[in-house]
């Protein structure tokens, strides 16, 4: 067990690499986006959900609409109103399968929607649940946790007595041997970790990583016309 918190430690380290090199390519070639409003919502979808047509439908601006797939190649900003607070709307390209590993632009394509308040899956009602499934893992590998809380656990760092291991939930996941396993990876020998929530090992590693990005998250579901609503 503590060898394979080690192999996950190391593997969300080369991730914030990998989010750190995504977020500085995103600042250019038509992904840099100025912030304005009160908050920002990003389109996440696979190519040709209906992302430009409701970005489009719901604000002035016009994003470009076709028949075929990566139409939209750039993030385009849209901005609406609700209830008097202006809401920038941003409908970023179709990520594929394999974003977070570098296919289809898609590390920064989901660099931008780190930045954002609120994230709108918009999903083919006949791929839904599978489409659904694709983009939160895709998303996850760029350290955004959809529809959940961080994580309740403080890490105070220690210059000696080793690691003081305290949970006060019964159904924690980890326990002192896995939490030294984890911070050994980050060179920290010694340290005071309390867990007041059913933590996971990677709620440890987020909360040391320190990157992680809990946006809620709304589902969208387009073209309910081909889904049969038969018994």
């Amino acid at each position: 067990m503590a060898h394979l918190c080690r192999l996950r430690s190391r593997l969300a380290q080369l991730q914030r690499e990998l989010i750190d090199s995504a977020s500085s390519s995103a600042s250019g070639a038509g992904f840099d986006v100025a912030r304005t409003g009160s908050a920002r919502v990003a389109l996440v979808g696979f190519p040709s959900v209906g992302k430009s047509t409701f970005l489009s439908a719901v604000t002035a601006k016009e994003s470009e609409i076709a028949q075929h797939e990566f139409t939209t190649l750039t993030c385009i900003p849209g901005q609406l109103t609700i209830n008097g607070a202006k809401v920038q709307l941003l409908d970023l390209p179709g990520i594929i399968q394999g974003a977070a590993d570098g296919k289809g632009r898609g590390r920064q394509v989901i660099a931008v929607a780190r930045t954002a308040d609120l994230i709108i899956l918009m999903l083919d009602a006949s791929k839904a649940v599978t489409q659904r499934r694709l983009l939160t893992a895709e998303l996850a590998k760029m350290r955004i946790r959809l529809n959940r809380p961080p994580p309740d656990i403080t890490i105070t760092k220690r210059k000696t007595g080793g690691v003081r291991f305290n949970a006060t939930n019964a159904k924690t996941e980890i326990d002192l041997e896995t939490t030294k396993a984890v911070l050994q990876t980050y060179k920290i020998f010694n340290a005071d970790v309390l867990v007041r929530s059913d933590a996971s090992v990677e709620d440890l590693i987020d909360t040391i990583e320190g990157n992680t990005r809990y946006i809620p998250c709304l589902y969208m579901y387009n073209k309910a016309d081909t889904v049969s609503m038969a018994a």
